[in-house]
């Protein structure tokens, strides 16, 4: 057992990337070193209060500001459209309507910046996380033991990653070493009206096995590993690989893992575009929350990878964010927050044909439908802001 303590250096031995690491399979990975526990969160009324406080306004802003800056939309077009001013609706005539309101700024204020509040100042994310430093970079530093972690030290990240800071989180999720751990703590407000906050991975878990069984499954931008839990507690034997270009992430990804017993899943720092995998190395690939924060270009060529990695009648899954409804206010709303929360490629994703592209890119068959986040999410009756999640998914 290692004792981590406040005198802990962490030395970070990465382990050489290869152009064609094999996918895992069962029994292929030691179970690995025994490692001390993670730190335990500091005390700290302060800092609970304030995330409190900001997971409670976000509420108040998802299910009555929102509700009400709906309404008064639907009035205004309704308006427009009985004296003639209306002969389309697009994103931009939205905006006009709402020009004169002061609902429409105060509901774009608070977006921003209650994500600030939850991640930057005094009692965010990032100082909160920053006063245990060096208990959890010591802990940290442990999953370079492990055989299931495989980190690049000459690796480039694509410009794109670097240029801007995703989430408002500061500095992204690239350059500190708890980029990782702030990051899994900010994910648990992020759909805050879910009973389960886990249930959104486990459904799309629930639909990829609708689909097929997996044999070989390749998560692309994993994150801390989030979305790729729930294939391993489906199928506990499953040989599951997973990518992402953080290493902060990454190594809290392994380490999650590895408390869990998950000696069949493997963690590398490669691009999704360009993976350095065998042609048909897999017959299953998915992905969560990764297209819309791609560039089209960069968006187009994982397309092609993710053809070239599966085997014939395998399946792609990926699920996003996309308006399928054809509404103008929706539309606005979802291209609005992605200004707001620094995320610049969402507004071309979701212009994006992407039936088409993976058509073009060989897919046989493909399908682009909304997604329910949770039961009830989908329909009339749900009032709250919610995101516009979708499933596409093409087969080989």
């Amino acid at each position: 057992m290692v004792e981590i303590t406040s005198a802990t250096v962490a030395s970070r031995p990465t382990a050489a990337r290869t152009s064609d690491t094999p996918t895992v399979t069962p029994g292929d990975l030691p179970a690995g070193p025994a490692l001390a526990p993670r730190p335990a969160d500091r005390p700290d009324r302060r800092f609970e209060a304030h995330q409190r406080f900001v997971l409670a306004t976000k509420v108040h802003w998802s299910t009555r500001l929102y509700p009400a800056l709906k309404a008064v939309t639907r009035a205004r077009l309704e308006a427009a459209r009985g004296r003639g001013e209306l002969t389309a609706q697009d994103p931009q005539a939205v905006q006009r309507l709402l020009a004169p309101d002061p609902l429409m700024p105060f509901y774009a204020w608070l977006e921003r910046h209650l994500q600030q509040m939850k991640y930057a100042g005094r009692d965010g994310l990032v100082r909160y996380h920053d006063g245990n430093r060096l208990l959890l970079e010591a802990w940290l530093a442990q999953a370079d033991a492990l055989s299931s972690l495989e980190l690049d030290p000459g690796f480039q990240p694509p410009p794109y990653y670097e240029a801007f800071d995703v989430h408002q989180h500061p500095g992204g999720l690239l350059g500190d070493t708890l980029a990782g751990i702030v990051y899994e703590h900010g994910a648990r407000s992020t759909t805050p009206l879910l009973q389960r906050h886990q249930d959104l991975h486990h459904r799309l878990t629930q639909a990829v096995r609708d689909r097929t069984t997996p044999g070989r499954l390749l998560d692309l931008g994993c994150g801390f590993g989030k979305s790729t839990e729930p294939f391993a507690q489906a199928d506990p034997d499953l040989p599951i690989t997973a990518v992402d270009l953080s290493p902060p992430c990454l190594r809290l990804a392994a380490l999650n893992a590895h408390a869990r017993g998950h000696t069949h899943m493997r963690f590398l720092q490669r691009d999704a575009a360009a993976t350095g995998f065998a042609d048909a190395a897999f017959d299953t690939v998915t992905s969560t929350m990764l297209l819309h924060e791609l560039p089209p270009s960069h968006l187009r060529r994982v397309v092609a990878e993710t053809h070239r990695l599966l085997a014939p009648g395998g399946w792609v899954v990926h699920l996003d964010f996309l308006v399928l409804s054809g509404d103008a206010f929706d539309r606005f709303i979802h291209h609005g927050h992605g200004r707001r929360n620094n995320e610049p490629f969402m507004q071309a994703l979701d212009g994006l044909d992407l039936a088409a592209l993976h058509r073009e890119a060989g897919f046989r068959e493909v399908d682009v439908v909304s997604f329910e986040e949770a039961p009830g999410t989908l329909g009339p009756d749900h009032t709250a802001w919610r995101f516009p999640w979708a499933l596409v998914a093409a087969r080989k």
